[in-house]
């Protein structure tokens, strides 16, 4: 997910800007260090690709509002915009929450979960490649340690990462306490009782609005949305429905 990279680029460029600012620092300004032009223009395609690096983007322009708030949430703000972005890394989250902590990991489980994501469209080679490259993300993101073995740890919610997650999750249409349920959630290690304690602490934190009424639990995000991206997330699913 090329954690280093990003980090790099977001301190590089001031927070609202257009997405020609972000291209400059990477391709004129050299911020990541690339030997290159070549290297400096497949790292910026990448990632584009990941996390948009335009402001117009909800998703993004929350990334950077969280991302100066808690400089130890940026692994997992970053693996979750991520997965939001790339279907090929979504495709192995599975094979990892699945893996108990303290346990090596079993690169096999990743690969038979992109093939049954993808199907026969991709060749073992390419496959092997993907295994990799998400290894390496999953690694970044710290639920992996070690370079060749990787063996499963336990990470680490924090109040942003959380605030992020049940924002992607309200983004698709989930609400109530579904909203700590999802694929997105499932990232964090914790459970959902757990993490309704966390989006307490966010709350705190001026992060979001949780009120919670018996079973019943509400969460918006009055700070993180404007009123027009609220508005225009509400749209989207009436137009659905």
């Amino acid at each position: 997910m090329m954690l280093e990279e990003l980090s790099h680029l977001l301190e590089a460029v001031p927070g609202d800007v257009a997405r020609e600012q972000y291209a400059d620092a990477v391709m004129e300004q050299n911020c990541l260090g690339k030997r290159t032009a070549a290297t400096r223009k497949l790292s910026l395609q990448r990632l584009t690709e990941l996390y948009a690096l335009e402001p117009q983007v909800i998703l993004f322009r929350v990334l950077r509002d969280l991302w100066g708030r808690n400089e130890t949430s940026r692994p997992l703000l970053a693996l979750l915009l991520a997965l939001a972005r790339d279907p090929l890394l979504r495709a192995t989250a599975t094979a990892v929450i699945r893996t108990s902590y303290g346990h090596e990991f079993a690169r096999q489980s990743m690969k038979d979960a992109l093939t049954v994501a993808v199907g026969g469209r991709l060749s073992d080679a390419t496959l092997d490649k993907v295994v990799r490259n998400a290894s390496s993300s999953w690694t970044q993101s710290g639920h992996f340690q070690g370079r060749g073995r990787k063996t499963r740890h336990k990470v680490e919610a924090t109040p942003a990462a959380t605030s992020f997650a049940l924002l992607l999750g309200f983004a698709v249409g989930r609400r109530g306490r579904l909203l700590f349920e999802t694929p997105w959630t499932a990232v964090l290690d914790a459970n959902p009782e757990e993490l309704i304690d966390m989006a307490v602490d966010a709350k705190r934190l001026g992060l979001l609005d949780l009120k919670q009424s018996g079973s019943m639990i509400d969460v918006s995000f009055p700070t993180l949305l404007t009123e027009k991206e609220r508005e225009l997330i509400h749209g989207s699913h009436r137009q659905v429905g």
